[in-house]
């Protein structure tokens, strides 16, 4: 992975499964300089043993944050948090990837299967974006450069072939999961209108679908290919900038191949 000047990165879900490996990956590149807020509902429960056990590691570059995308008052106080760290730095990205799946069809939602999927999924992530927008405006302003990239300030939300209106019902009947892809549809339009909305501030935002991956909400049933071969290329996306390019990733997921953003792509939902 190219070396990049100082940048400071958010990760929400980042206590296991891919936003695990994520803070793994974008730890063991060669910028001194970088900073990861690795962000979980219960940084001292079980569950996040792994990262605090991966901080030992990296002291000086990971700090674990508490964040419960369900709660309006965690989001508001981790950014707080932050903002006391960062200082005059500003957050150059910011991954949405805590989510959780639930199963349903139209016969067997509920109405509180629905509300506790739309409130993780869809709202926590628009407060997300909203609670640590000064801080992206501040690193795209101090970036001195034109134009949007990852180097820059960007939103990166994590979403899957769930949310795809074309996609999705040709598979409905091996995943019966529709609070999961209607909430997932919904959280696709949030990126688009997040585009449309900070692309005046040059902050570049996308969706990206990671393919069927190995981890506690995916699975058992796949290779851990996927999940290698996405964390790769996430470890890539320093190089998202004003040009197109096509990375190639071989695994026996959806990904075959993903088209990366540029300003005259950003928001659209790519699989």
């Amino acid at each position: 992975m190219a070396a990049v000047k100082a940048c400071n990165i958010l990760i929400t879900g980042a206590n296991r499964g891919l936003g695990l490996e994520t803070v793994k990956q974008l730890t063991e590149d060669s910028c001194p300089k970088r900073h990861i807020f690795a962000t979980c509902r219960d940084p001292e429960g079980p569950k996040s043993e792994a990262l605090r056990e991966l901080v030992k590691k990296h002291p000086g570059v990971i700090t674990i944050i508490r964040l419960d995308a369900d709660d309006p008052s965690s989001i508001k106080e981790s950014a707080k948090k932050v903002g006391s760290l960062l200082g005059n730095s500003g957050l150059n990205l910011l991954v949405n990837n805590a989510g959780i799946v639930a199963r349903g069809t139209i016969q067997t939602s509920s109405a509180e299967n629905m509300k506790n999927t739309f409130s993780t999924n869809v709202i926590g992530p628009l407060l997300i974006i909203k609670e640590y927008l000064p801080y992206l405006q501040t690193a795209a302003k101090a970036s001195g450069t034109p134009g949007m990239s990852c180097n820059k300030a960007a939103v990166i939300n994590i979403s899957t072939v769930g949310g795809s209106i074309s996609t999705m019902p040709s598979l409905f009947s091996q995943f019966p999961v529709l609070p999961y892809c209607v909430s997932k549809a919904g959280f696709n339009m949030l990126t688009v209108l997040a585009a449309e909305e900070l692309k005046a501030d040059e902050i570049l935002c996308m969706a990206l679908h990671p393919g069927w991956v190995k981890t506690e909400l995916g699975g058992e049933k796949v290779s851990v290919d996927v999940l290698v071969s996405f964390v790769l290329f996430l470890a890539q996306m320093w190089e998202i900038c004003q040009n197109d390019f096509q990375i190639e990733l071989t695994n026996t997921g959806f990904l075959k191949s993903l088209k990366l953003f540029s300003a005259n792509n950003s928001s659209k939902f790519h699989v």
